[in-house]
């Protein structure tokens, strides 16, 4: 064979001598012994989702004020101090200001995906790319799939928002997939019983069904078992124990009104969920986007934004203190997360574009040694300086806190699938 032949720019010998020292590392790394993996306190994880991309650079990695009209870079709102020293916030987040020693913004979060909006929610969601052979699982059912409910009268994934397929199970089951909802009132539709059937005639049409099951020879088929293991629960879930986390007006009037307003009861709904035993509920932020863009703020969309950043100021304030209060702050973790950040720079309408090289996710509560603040970006938050956390080292963080072993792989079939491609937790959150 001619050295040539093997690989243009490469010969037999560079390749020879490669080869033998990949095999030595990878000998040397094989014998190693594996540390411990990190383990958190937390229990329950209540997910924040900003819809349409929260510009980092205008609510929690604020820097010098910029200029739409004159094409300056920069933060579009004045700063504000915290109460950990050194770290500052939008001055539109002044319920958070105070309570920031139970938060760390991570400010130094990036993937590639940076120009559309369906790609990058899903990587925001499985912690990696689609996939063209493997239908990858959620985060929630990831968490759903290792951990359960913790109640057996609870699903374990609630969705308080619409239906998508970036949120679902993937290769884990349907069993694994979410309960949602979108009227906060009423609770999952799919569970309220239509006007007219009292209790008495559901009892009947359960002893119906009973009966009728009974009749039935034991089938093997998986999917038919999970078929019935999913009338098992949504029977269990309509009854009058699961259906009262809805209302809402079980609530003092005076904590109602310190949640604010829709997206706030969304949230006081998921404290009720969590206190229920729900593992896992992601808490969509805007429903019906003001301005028509919501956090997407393109053009005359920043002129909004303001008020979407006050409302999540309000209720994820509110929502630490009443964890706080009722004494389950270290077990429930808040994760709040968005497709991708904003540049510096205005585009010709005054807004901002998409940047998925930079971007803050924030995380509070959940037993962890809280800074306030990690990672540093320039001085336009355009670039990375210190402590860069890739996606998959973001989700690393969040199953570590629960007590997931995020080194170890999934199965889709007998194809292993790491649960975290590979992610490490940020190590200076862990006690």
């Amino acid at each position: 064979m001619s050295d040539t032949n093997l690989n243009s720019g490469v010969n037999r010998r560079q390749f020879l001598a490669a080869s033998a020292v990949t095999a030595m590392a990878t000998s040397v790394a094989g014998a190693m012994p594996a540390g411990e993996p990190i383990r958190g306190q937390a229990e329950h994880v209540i997910s924040i989702w900003l819809g349409g991309g929260m510009g980092q650079i205008d609510t929690f990695d604020p820097k010098a004020k910029g200029d739409p009209k004159k094409k300056k870079p920069g933060s579009y709102y004045e700063s504000i101090p915290t109460c950990v020293d050194g770290v500052q916030l939008c001055e539109h987040l002044p319920k958070l200001a105070p309570v920031m020693d139970r938060v760390t913004a991570v400010r130094t979060v990036n993937h590639s995906v940076i120009d559309e909006h369906a790609a990058a929610t899903n990587w925001m969601h499985v912690g990696r790319p689609v996939s063209g052979t493997v239908v990858y699982p959620s985060l929630g059912s990831i968490i759903s799939h290792e951990r359960g409910a913790a109640s057996d009268d609870v699903p374990a994934y609630v969705l308080i928002g619409y239906p998508n397929a970036t949120r679902g199970p993937g290769f884990l089951g349907a069993q694994h997939s979410y309960l949602y909802l979108t009227d906060t009132g009423r609770g999952p539709a799919g569970l309220s019983p239509p006007l007219g059937v009292d209790q008495a005639r559901r009892h009947r049409r359960e002893s119906f069904l009973t009966k009728l099951r009974s009749l039935q020879p034991e089938t093997r088929e998986a999917v038919l078992k999970d078929y019935d293991a999913t009338i098992d629960l949504s029977l269990k879930l309509s009854g009058p124990e699961f259906m009262s986390s809805f209302d809402l007006d079980r609530e003092s009037a005076d904590l109602r009104q310190g949640y604010g307003g829709e997206f706030g009861q969304r949230c006081l709904l998921a404290r009720r969920l969590v206190e229920r035993g729900v593992r896992f509920i992601e808490v969509s932020h805007n429903l019906n986007f003001l301005n028509g863009a919501g956090w997407d703020v393109h053009n005359g969309g920043i002129l909004e934004q303001h008020k979407l950043i006050q409302e999540l100021d309000t209720a994820m304030a509110a929502l630490i203190l009443d964890l706080e209060q009722r004494n389950i702050l270290d077990k429930t973790l808040i994760v709040v997360t968005t497709e991708f950040g904003r540049p510096p720079e205005f585009d010709s309408g005054g807004g901002r574009g998409h940047q998925g090289s930079a971007f803050t996710c924030v995380l509070a509560g959940g037993g962890l040694k809280h800074t306030g603040a990690y990672g540093q970006t320039d001085e336009l938050s355009k670039k990375i300086v210190s402590n860069p956390v890739s996606v998959p080292d973001f989700f690393a963080t969040i199953h570590a806190s629960l007590g997931i072993d995020y080194a170890k792989s999934l199965y889709d079939g007998d194809r292993p699938v790491p649960i975290t491609d590979g992610g490490q937790p940020i190590k200076a959150l862990f006690g």
